[in-house]
């Protein structure tokens, strides 16, 4: 788990939170894989589960077919025939990339595996606006947030050392605005700020030469890839979570799990009102939203957001009330009973 993607490990911890509800019968089939060989291992994954799951399509054996994202979702278009002579409903959750990140896929692929879907379940209203520009009919879509595992996460105290200590997670690509928020927003920062980012990617060189350029060195640092253990440590000792997200065409950010994991441990979040991220972020609740690429805006907030002992405990509170895969198993529950006919 520790290798793998946030989208990766959402689609495990959903199997489990449904495995274990009462009301169902839950067979999965999961790509166990790091993360630096599923697209390897991912196409013949496909198509041995592709196989499996006409053999049991034959035996009527299911009820329901939830895909784990819109990548597996296009096996619904593989198996259409055998799925609807046998009364077999599908749906697939939709994360955001998949839908809009340009390739092969997006091009050829995922305007017929929205026609073919009996539902789509969108993680946030941008994806869910990301699927009806591409065919969905808004009455097979049914938006259900991603969750969080309350068990990996125990409220932290923040930093102790009079330091504000900002954080942030994610890969180091464009899109999440890491260098952007070392280049705009640190050096409006006093130097009681420090800045931790967590993660490995294509811009690792170049938001640390923006550390350099700025002369952050002693206040800024990329703390790389960390173990499970090392990430929730990190979340509980810092004051503020990060998420300064820039819009990149095709490149969207369909939800952020990462904030949920920061919540879960009472570190509430300076966040960009950008994408699905605007459905995590409850203003006074877990956060602050502020208009992406708005450095005055996010210096501004983060100076003046409360950090206190009451404040962890209400980003906590309110995270797992909303957030927690009990609720969330039984939301996706409720929505695979196919309430809406197809149009």
């Amino acid at each position: 788990m520790a290798s793998i993607g946030g989208m990766q490990r959402v689609s495990v911890e959903l199997a489990r939170a449904l495995t274990h509800h009462s009301s169902l019968n839950v067979s999965c089939m999961v790509l166990r894989s790091a993360w630096r060989w599923h697209h390897v291992q991912c196409t013949p994954w496909l198509a041995v589960t592709a196989a499996r799951l006409h053999r049991l399509a034959q035996c009527r054996a299911m009820d329901v077919i939830l895909f784990s994202s819109m990548v597996t979702g296009s096996l619904a278009v593989l198996l259409r025939s055998v799925l609807q002579a046998n009364g077999i409903r599908t749906a697939a959750i939709a994360h955001g990339r998949d839908v809009t990140l340009p390739g092969v896929y997006q091009r050829h692929v995922i305007g017929r595996a929205l026609a073919t879907l009996d539902l789509v379940l969108p993680i946030s209203r941008a994806t869910a606006r990301a699927c009806v520009a591409r065919g969905m009919p808004e009455a097979r879509v049914k938006i259900v947030p991603n969750g969080v595992d309350p068990g990996r996460f125990a409220q932290g105290a923040g930093s102790s050392d009079g330091r504000l200590h900002l954080v942030s997670v994610g890969r180091l690509v464009r899109r999440k605005g890491f260098k952007w928020f070392v280049d705009s927003v640190m050096p409006r920062l006093p130097d009681y700020v420090h800045y931790s980012i967590a993660g490995h990617g294509p811009e690792k060189a170049a938001i640390q030469r923006a550390i350099v350029r700025h002369g952050l060195q002693g206040r800024t640092r990329l703390a790389g890839q960390c173990t499970d253990v090392a990430l929730v440590q990190l979340y509980q000792n810092a004051d503020l979570f990060i998420m300064p997200n820039t819009p990149v065409p095709g490149d969207m950010e369909g939800f952020g799990i990462v904030m949920l994991e920061a919540g879960a441990c009472g570190t509430p979040t300076v966040a960009a009102a950008l994408e699905g991220i605007s459905d995590v972020i409850t203003p006074g609740a877990n956060g602050i939203l502020v208009p992406s690429g708005d450095a005055a805006a996010f210096a501004k907030a983060i100076l003046e957001c409360a950090t206190d002992g009451s404040v962890r405990a209400r980003t906590r509170a309110h995270t797992l009330h909303k957030f927690s895969w009990d609720q969330i198993a039984s939301r996706y529950v409720e929505a695979l009973q196919f309430g809406a006919s197809r149009d």
